[in-house]
């Protein structure tokens, strides 16, 4: 998609401060963090959201998964523990419609998150 602001970052035309770069997803610092250590994981192919992504080619939503968990443990979270949110529509959030996974940590997460 031209127009997709993601696919820009995964394209490298539009800079991101990148902590994790695989194959097949980019991981990089949410501009505007909600935790102290906020990241963004994304598969570098455009799909919509985690709808779209489940029914993309076997395995690419495990990447996701993964490189998130990678981050948590780069990033010092994944001990204390760490929260993956995708929202999927506008009515759960949804506000880039390039599928992400956000990776949360570094606070206690409250429950419900709102």
């Amino acid at each position: 998609m031209t127009d997709c602001i993601f696919c820009k970052i995964a394209a490298k035309e539009i800079p991101a401060e990148i902590v994790l770069e695989t194959d097949r997803t980019l991981a990089f610092r949410d501009t505007n963090p909600q935790a102290p250590t906020h990241v963004l994981v994304i598969p570098k192919e455009h799909h919509a959201d985690a709808a779209a992504l489940a029914r993309a080619d076997a395995g690419l939503a495990d990447e996701v998964l993964k490189a998130a968990h990678t981050v948590a443990e780069n990033e010092g979270v994944a001990v204390a523990g760490y929260r993956i949110v995708l929202n999927t529509g506008p009515a759960a959030g949804q506000t880039v419609f390039h599928v992400h996974a956000h990776m949360l940590g570094g606070r206690d997460l409250t429950w419900p998150p709102g």
